[in-house]
């Protein structure tokens, strides 16, 4: 198979795993996937991004403090907002497809709260991986030092596919960023953007079955000539 196929299939592979196995990510095997990703472009390689491995007991801590904020309905404080308000309609309404679309895949009636909490939930169970990434940039950053930030994690998400690892970008676990500091020992001036959960998927979940619509071509691109 030539490379130009390998990778174009490999990007194509890439969507969130919602289910794990709980078998441990091989500290060598992420080591080389960190490396390989770190030569991500960056505005005059700059190279503003921090990473957290977390596992074991670090990590099972760190989710029962998160769960325990988001069981009694702490409001979220992100260090950065997410999207824009007011927010496109049109990215409301994909959002709102994509959310109507999992759901039913899971088979979660739209009127079912506790199910819909319970889903929710999951992501600060990060959805039973043994390995978690947490993804930090100093205070204070520009959009420039997102972008940089978001090729690096790409980097890395494609990367694992290479070792037969899925991963699932978590930009809900930076609701309670003052939780993540805490448990990772992080000073003030780090401001927490995203998790990435990492693991081997689990097979037999069709949860990551799931794959979102996609828009056509035509719909983001447009020749000029």
């Amino acid at each position: 198979m030539d490379r130009e196929k390998v990778l174009i299939d490999l990007i194509a592979a890439r969507h969130s795993k919602r289910a794990f196995l709980g078998e441990p990510v091989p500290r060598g095997v992420m080591e080389s996937v960190l490396v390989a990703a770190a030569n991500a472009p960056s505005g005059k390689n700059t190279q503003p991004w921090r990473v957290e491995i977390v596992e074991g007991e670090t990590l099972a801590a760190l989710s029962r403090k998160l769960c325990a904020r988001f069981d009694v309905d702490t409001p979220p404080t992100p260090d950065y907002a997410y999207n824009p308000d007011p927010e496109p309609p049109e990215f409301i309404e994909r959002a709102r497809a994509c959310g109507h679309a999992i759901f039913s895949h899971k088979g979660i009636d739209r009127h079912d709260r506790v199910a819909r909490r319970e889903h929710s939930r999951e992501n600060f169970l990060f959805f039973n991986a043994p390995l978690v990434c947490i993804f930090h940039l100093p205070k204070p950053s520009e959009r420039g030092n997102f972008l940089d930030l978001g090729m690096f994690m790409q980097n890395i998400m494609l990367g694992l596919i290479a070792h037969d690892l899925g991963s699932c970008p978590q930009a809900s676990i930076a609701s309670y960023p003052d939780v993540i500091r805490e448990c990772l020992k992080l000073t003030e001036n780090r401001l927490v953007v995203a998790g990435l959960a990492v693991g081997r998927p689990d097979p037999d979940a069709s949860v990551n079955e799931f794959v979102p619509q996609r828009l056509s071509l035509v719909e983001y691109a447009q020749w000029h000539s």
